[in-house]
């Protein structure tokens, strides 16, 4: 870890020193149940433009916006009858809505990349928590990495990968989920799986039976939709049955344990290995394989939000 980074175990002083730098315009990253978050004050423009600059995001891909409960999210977008029963289900959690914004909403434009919806969620994590009510502002936070690398899931792969550009790191620990929100639109009475993620699409349906997925051109209307993105440095192989020289092998389940570098779940277990992918493609990272091959991931449950991040780590590169 860099030692000019400034990261803090949580108490009430760096609590406060985080809600300070947040009023003032800065940068703090803080854990969720998901992936570390890059928070700013979503109503600050300035702000904002500090995410995008910080992580090198291209403006057109949207941030969500954290809040600390559904009164205070009603405040900036319009729920309808779908959204507010998936709300009373899953928040706080891993579920992020694109909502139309109110009229005058005061959340900075930029955040939602110019549309007229707002990706917005409420964490499930004590101190995002507590931080967003002591701060009283809705923070726009994306996961705490450079645009399109591997997000963080402890506070160390936030400093190694944005350093000082951040004007604190709040040390939770290592995050529950391990990968992002999933994120959902509506249209007409479907709702439609923009990205899968820490709520499964089989927990959707039984909440709302008509869950769809956007066209294969769809335009950029949420996070987590660009193609390559939560890449590691080097080239991924998926679906692969064994691992050639110089190359690194991701395993699942017992029947790979042997020849894997790092095994996700030993027992084949979905929730272990989504809480381990993040944190095992930066140690992989570390090691300076020249490829990582990866196992078969079942294609249900969480296994639906590991392979789409798989399919976009081994997505070709500009």
């Amino acid at each position: 870890m860099p030692s000019n980074v400034n990261v803090k175990s949580p108490s009430l002083e760096s609590l406060q020193e985080a809600t300070s730098l947040i009023q003032a315009g800065e940068l703090v990253a803080f854990p969720t149940e998901t992936v570390y978050g890059l928070g700013a004050d979503a109503t600050s423009d300035d702000a904002v433009t500090k995410i995008f600059a910080a992580k090198g995001r291209p403006s057109f891909n949207p941030l969500i916006v954290h809040l600390p409960d559904i009164e205070t999210a009603k405040k900036y977008v319009e729920f309808n009858e779908k959204s507010i029963k998936l709300a009373s289900l899953f928040w706080p959690g891993a579920l992020t809505m694109v909502l139309p914004r109110k009229k005058n909403c005061p959340i900075s434009k930029l955040a939602s990349a110019g549309l007229d919806t707002l990706a917005v969620r409420i964490p499930a994590n004590a101190l995002a928590l507590e931080l967003l009510k002591q701060c009283g502002r809705p923070l726009a936070a994306p996961s705490a990495n450079p645009s399109g690398q591997i997000s963080p899931t402890r506070a160390e792969h936030v400093a190694d990968g944005l350093g000082d550009k951040v004007g604190l790191i709040l040390d939770g620990e290592a995050c529950k989920i391990g990968v992002e929100s999933t994120i959902v639109g509506f249209s007409g009475e479907d709702v439609v799986l923009l990205r899968p993620g820490g709520v499964t699409r089989e927990q959707l349906e039984a909440a709302c039976p008509s869950v769809t997925s956007p066209s294969a051109d769809s335009k950029i209307t949420s996070p987590g939709m660009l193609l390559s993105h939560y890449a590691p440095s080097c080239p991924v192989r998926l679906n692969a049955n064994s691992k050639d020289a110089d190359e690194a092998f991701l395993g699942f389940g017992r029947e790979f344990d042997a020849i894997s570098t790092v095994n996700l779940s030993v027992i084949g277990d979905l929730r272990e290995a989504t809480a381990n992918l993040f944190s095992a493609f930066h140690l992989l990272d570390e090691q300076g394989y020249k490829s990582i091959a990866v196992a078969p991931i079942p294609e249900m449950g969480l296994g639906v939000a590991i392979n789409d991040r798989l399919r976009r780590a081994a997505a070709p590169r500009d």
